[in-house]
């Protein structure tokens, strides 16, 4: 069985890894403070964004975008997702991609 605990907290590292592998100064929330509310990743240089986290093989990205809306604050909500053996996608409302192109 899985826990899906401990696969959240292991895509979130591997994510916060991937944006340093490019970069950026990425952390996981939870072992900094695990507030609700807060992105599963901070990034200081894509604090504008509210990044939900999941690595799962059927995604409901429904659910998963509303609950980053949910959680966004004044931020900008994105999903950032991948099944097994996959790259990671990245999900997010068609205006706030729109508002990047300008």
């Amino acid at each position: 069985m899985v826990n899906s605990r401990a696969k959240g907290a292991r895509a979130e590292r591997e994510l916060a890894n991937r944006l340093k592998e490019h970069g950026f100064s990425a952390h996981r929330t939870q072992q900094f403070c695990g507030k609700a509310g807060d992105s599963d990743v901070e990034c200081t240089e894509l604090a504008h964004y509210h990044i939900e986290c999941k690595m799962v093989e059927a995604l409901n990205i429904d659910k998963a975008i509303d609950q980053a809306t949910r959680d966004c604050g004044d931020r900008t909500p994105i999903v950032v997702h991948r099944k097994n053996n996959r790259p990671w996608l990245v999900t997010m409302y068609l205006e706030d991609w729109l508002k990047l192109q300008k």
